[in-house]
């Protein structure tokens, strides 16, 4: 009987334990999360008063073309038809690399939805954001009005130009080319 009651208090002391861990890590996530957000806050203050006060930024902004996005690719020669084979190999890049925070529909998850992305941007924009986010989210202020809803900043996934063909292939399909 003496053995049962100090297993049952070890095994509560053990519990209060485990509780008081996860309720620090809860904590510390916050902390970081809250101090992700100021960050990203300060960022944002310090380049628009940049912008207000030095021309510069604003003449690089000038030179940038929004239906082609910044990068390499300027022209996309697109078949009619959908590449069934390289539209595959798109969704298997895109399930590893861009379905966890992009849903097929319109709907919004971490990143806005891919339904309709073809026929509102054309394939030199895509390529061009796929495998190079940063310059675009910078340069681009439909993107940047973006970010200000989704409140997350695309990474660099660091998808090769054959991937982001494949990919865009995918989006195509999505999109109901046949």
């Amino acid at each position: 009987m003496i053995l049962v009651i100090f297993l049952m208090k070890k095994t509560s002391q053990i519990c209060l334990e485990i509780q008081n861990y996860l309720n620090m890590r809860k904590l510390a996530f916050t902390l970081l999360t809250a101090l992700f957000m100021i960050a990203c806050g300060k960022e944002k203050s310090q380049d628009t008063n940049a912008g207000q006060t030095d021309a510069t930024p604003n003449n690089e902004v000038s030179d940038y073309d929004p239906s082609r996005g910044e990068g390499k690719h300027t022209n996309i020669e697109l078949s009619p038809n959908l590449d069934k084979a390289m539209a595959d190999s798109g969704k298997r890049i895109a399930e590893v690399k861009c379905l966890s925070c992009h849903k097929l529909s319109d709907e919004r998850l971490v990143g806005p939805g891919w339904q309709g992305v073809t026929e509102r941007r054309t394939p030199e924009w895509l390529m061009n954001f796929v495998t190079n986010p940063d310059p675009m989210i910078d340069k681009d202020p439909e993107l940047q009005a973006q970010l200000e809803i989704c409140l997350v900043r695309m990474p660099n996934q660091s998808v090769s130009d054959e991937d982001a063909r494949q990919i865009l292939e995918f989006m195509r399909e999505n999109d109901g080319v046949q």
